[in-house]
């Protein structure tokens, strides 16, 4: 039974942030030290428990910390466990940045990262959206402004913006600009393909397919459509790889859908895992359902309106992270104890239990 609704609010000013994308600045190589300005968004922020299940992976007191700030729009978390550091996009200044863990700095790990030719005033978003790895521990990138999804050639200790493509079109026709993605334990591929990437977005004249997809790249190399969504963004597999979660972050239809995973490429029993869209422009609910992870109980991690949401395989809402800003993707440490949040223009992070 749900315990009583209570709301930690931890915060001693009220943090004021746009609710829009700033105009691309550019990011400096090194980042100096967090200014102590900086330091006080980290004292604004709640967490909302609504159901005591919650209190098994995260603490109602927990506070939050910003690692890194001034970028434009970050994106893409991920934890490199060997060498304990977190790489993460700045899709409008097309680089990867990385912030290490133990010397406590962010520098820039590779510019360009999703677009390699010269990038026009009107190109709001050319650089690369979700990372990570695969089976062989090699880095592999959603590149907005390359419309495909790409591997980095050079070893993760020595960076180079230099990719092969793993997929660039579907039918013969490019991609709109590949997003999310993640590896199944036999290395089968699933993605998402919304229009952000593209200069003009579902009007840019370069849109090639009609409709945004979900797909599942297959070892044998043939391309599956899984299903077409109008914003599709965030996806996930549950911990049994069972279930394919997939975020659409469209403001008229801001929802979480599930389906179960059949085989490899083959989705059935499409669900409404949660809809979210009755909050969307609301005061406190910046965002829209956007990037997903989930911990290794099943609980679903996801970014949405207001901050970061906490559900149970069922879609149950357990908790709700609120950060003040638009936040956009998460990522748990391997041993699940850190949870990194990329918001606007941060780098944050919460503790776990």
């Amino acid at each position: 039974m749900n315990i009583k609704k209570s709301l930690t609010l931890v915060c001693l000013v009220i943090l004021s942030m746009a609710s829009c994308k700033k105009t691309p600045k550019e990011a400096p190589e090194k980042q100096e030290p967090i200014s102590e300005e900086v330091m006080d968004i980290s004292q604004a922020f709640a967490i909302e428990i609504l159901d005591e299940e919650a209190l098994k992976i995260i603490d109602s007191t927990a506070s939050i910390e910003v690692l890194a700030s001034g970028f434009t729009w970050s994106e893409g978390p991920l934890w490199i466990d060997e060498g304990k550091y977190l790489l993460f996009s700045d899709i409008p200044n097309n680089k990867v940045y990385k912030w290490d863990s133990q010397k406590k700095d962010t520098t820039t790990y590779l510019h360009p990262s999703g677009f390699l030719g010269k990038v026009s005033d009107d190109f709001k978003e050319p650089g690369s959206n979700g990372l990570t790895l695969d089976g062989n521990g090699q880095l592999v990138l959603m590149q907005h402004g390359e419309r495909r999804v790409a591997r980095m050639t050079a070893p993760l200790s020595q960076p180079k913006s230099e990719f092969e493509p793993l997929v660039d079109n579907y039918e013969g026709k490019r991609f709109n600009s590949p997003n999310d993605g993640y590896f199944d334990k036999q290395g089968n591929f699933y993605f998402t393909d919304p229009p952000y990437g593209l200069p003009k977005g579902m009007d840019d004249p370069e849109k090639e397919l009609d409709f945004q997809g979900v797909y599942c790249l297959k070892t044998s190399g043939e391309l599956v459509l899984l299903d077409k969504l109008s914003r599709p963004n965030g996806i996930c597999l549950s911990p049994d790889h069972d279930i394919l979660y997939v975020a659409v972050s469209d403001s008229k239809h801001a929802v979480w859908y599930q389906y179960d995973v059949k085989e490899p490429g083959v989705v059935e029993n499409k669900k409404l895992f949660h809809d979210a869209t009755h909050l969307m422009g609301k005061e406190g609910h910046q965002g829209a359902p956007d990037g997903l992870k989930v911990h290794s109980q099943g609980y679903v991690l996801a970014t949405g309106p207001g901050g970061l949401w906490i559900f149970d395989p069922s879609g149950k809402t357990l908790a709700k992270v609120y950060t003040g800003q638009r936040t956009s993707n998460c990522v748990l440490s391997t041993d699940e104890k850190q949870l990194f949040l990329t918001a606007d223009d941060y780098l944050l992070k919460v503790s776990l239990k």
